[in-house]
């Protein structure tokens, strides 16, 4: 089968090279079309070509200049126009990068799958109209947790299009160097991702830290590279995610329980998912900083729950695992050709 993955932004590098080369093991025939990922380097493909033919000038030139979106919205029809002419088995589109532009611009000519790795209401309401014809393009819609498919089915997506495959971890072993009271908080800042809520609940945990990773705490800003990542993961004890409800799962609490570190998450979008069904951490309710601090506070002050959350990231690991999801895409896959 040949299967064109496709992340026209580059938003997701690791994810895009996980799944391409756990889909090219199976024996598919894979390629990624994608932009070069301007914040560091991209995974070297392994099994599967890459092609980087959306943004050639805007993703190299400019960094932050005000003229890189400008110059971006003149390419993206180009780009679009190159996809359109493609024909391999299955499309499989990861992101969208100007949903009101592909409204009119998205032309396949292959049986089509998308990934809603975010969820409304982070899209704004008025966009709703936008989203529900891009989605009726697919043929099937993949989420990542039971939730997300609740949220798209309430949205008006029609059930039987929709299929939930977990995200996997991104397993590491990095040596374990942390000093049992070391909160963190991973992951590109954003506003949705609640650091303040992290801030504040490290406040309230006697003798704790916070280790920022990502763009009173340690900084390590922008976009690290694995070893770097690596060591940040070794040292920390605890990962908080104090997420608001605007996501279906996050890349960066998987590379969490992927390391063996365990998570305390708030109850929106898939967050709680992976967490429940591992005992790979704790769950409280969303918004909720005193409850975030006293999950946290438990974790870091009784080495026998400590101990239980990290063997139920082990199972997350064994579970959760590339290979099982390229199997689950291949069957949806079936489906539709």
């Amino acid at each position: 089968m040949r299967v064109l993955l496709c992340d026209p932004p580059a938003f997701t590098p690791q994810y895009d090279h996980e799944l391409a080369a756990a889909l090219a093991r199976t024996g598919a025939e894979v390629e990624l079309l994608t932009s070069r990922f301007r914040l560091g380097a991209a995974p070297a493909a392994d099994g599967y070509a890459r092609r980087e033919v959306f943004y050639p000038w805007s993703s190299r030139a400019f960094r932050r200049s005000r003229l890189r979106l400008p110059l971006k919205a003149l390419e993206h029809p180009i780009g679009m126009a190159r996809l359109a002419r493609e024909h391999p088995d299955v499309v499989h589109l990861q992101w969208l990068a100007w949903p009101r532009l592909d409204r009119s611009l998205l032309r396949l000519r292959a049986p089509a799958v998308f990934t809603a790795h975010d969820l409304l209401p982070r899209r704004s309401a008025e966009a709703r109209d936008v989203w529900l014809t891009l989605f009726g393009r697919f043929r099937r819609i993949v989420v990542h947790s039971e939730r997300g498919r609740a949220v798209l089915v309430e949205l008006g997506v029609p059930e039987d299009r929709l299929r939930v495959v977990p995200h996997p971890v991104f397993a590491s072993d990095p040596p374990r160097a942390d000093d049992g009271r070391t909160l963190l908080a991973l992951g590109v800042i954003r506003p949705y991702k609640g650091l303040e809520d992290a801030i504040e609940a490290t406040k309230r945990v006697d003798g704790a830290r916070l280790l920022v990773v990502g763009e009173l705490a340690e900084w390590r800003l922008g976009y690290l590279r694995d070893a770097e990542l690596d060591r940040a993961l070794g040292e920390s004890t605890v990962a908080l995610f104090p997420y608001r409800a605007e996501l279906d799962q996050s890349g960066a609490l998987l590379r969490a329980l992927g390391a063996g570190v365990p998570a305390v998450v708030y109850d929106v979008g898939g967050l709680a998912e992976p967490v429940r069904a591992f005992g790979a951490g704790r769950v409280v309710p969303g918004g909720d900083v005193a409850a975030l601090a006293a999950a946290a506070r438990e974790l870091l002050d009784d080495p026998v729950a400590l101990d239980a959350v990290r063997e139920g990231t082990r199972r997350a690991r064994a579970e959760l695992t590339w290979d099982r999801a390229a199997a689950a895409h291949l069957d949806l896959y079936r489906e539709i050709v």
